[in-house]
């Protein structure tokens, strides 16, 4: 595998090239569903190739996932195919092997697995190329495994050990929630897991808690924007924005909006989503603004 520096560097030039990172502009950041503000966007599943190829296969996934037996073919198809046909994400998803052979004794790996939806973007085709059986998991906790002989539910592990591939992990809700019990109750067992991206939010400590070893390609840290302002991906308005939002995310936009009154103002009398969005964030006092 390339160098850290030079591998962070690619990974940060396919995170900008496909809008799986989006920064705003300087003194207008974005607005969140919990009505709270923030300077970037991350939406890893874009590395697919871009957004609009993204949202596509999530609408066939939503159009093939009560199949449960079905559905891992069908999508390992597509994103075959895609692999075949898009430069990003053949280069993402070789770049991701290379960081699994590289960290891991893949004979020590029994099993790869991947949480509906978003999951299925990387880890499918990688249990493909590592020629490692793939545990599809569903969100009602159900789960399929694929092999050579075909897909085929699975109702004991045998004390397997998987590694699960997300795309994102931020604070590892679905983890605690779904992935893990799912294959503890198959009596299989996480060892490892390895994100795409880390949103430094505290899900690679609660994975520790329970047992189970995080890596991640690549953190949202300074590093990241420092590499970004680097590579003349951002401006230094907009850096400087990123590091205080790092430091603090609350106080950093606390003070963003008592710098900037008018903000909330012109939200509030913006379009539908983001007016309604101010006004959770009014009404909740987010902010402490009162």
């Amino acid at each position: 595998m390339s160098s850290g520096r030079n591998s962070n560097e690619k990974l940060v030039s396919w995170l900008f090239e496909t809008n799986a990172v989006r920064v705003c502009p300087k003194d207008e950041p974005f607005w969140y569903t919990s009505g709270t503000i923030g300077p970037y966007y991350i939406n890893t599943h874009f590395l697919y190739g871009s957004e609009e190829k993204a949202n596509s296969l999530l609408k066939i996934i939503d159009e093939v996932k009560d199949d449960k037996i079905g559905c891992p073919q069908k999508i390992l198809e597509l994103v075959t195919e895609n692999y075949n046909n898009t430069a990003v994400y053949k280069a993402l998803i070789d770049e991701l092997c290379a960081f699994l052979l590289e960290k891991f004794d893949m004979n020590e790996v029994d099993c790869i697995s991947g949480g509906e939806r978003r999951d299925w973007f990387f880890s499918l085709i990688t249990a493909k190329m590592l020629k490692k059986p793939h545990l599809t998991i569903y969100k009602d906790l159900s789960a399929v495994i694929s092999d050579e002989n075909g897909t085929r539910f699975i109702d004991n592990l045998n004390g397997m050990k998987v590694l699960h591939i997300a795309d994102l992990i931020t604070e590892a809700s679905s983890y605690e929630r779904a992935w893990i019990p799912a294959i503890k109750n198959l009596n299989g067992e996480m060892k490892w897991s390895v994100s795409i991206v880390d949103r430094n939010q505290g899900g690679a400590q609660l994975l520790e808690r329970n047992g189970v070893k995080p890596h991640s390609m690549i953190y949202v840290d300074y590093n990241l924007f420092d590499t970004a302002l680097i590579m003349g991906l951002i401006d230094l308005d907009q850096h400087d924005m990123l590091l205080r939002y790092i430091d603090n995310p609350k106080e950093s936009m606390r003070q963003f909006l008592i710098d900037h009154p008018e903000f909330l103002e012109n939200s509030l009398a913006a379009d539908e989503r983001t007016s309604q969005r101010a006004k959770l964030c009014i009404e909740k006092d987010v902010y402490q603004l009162r």
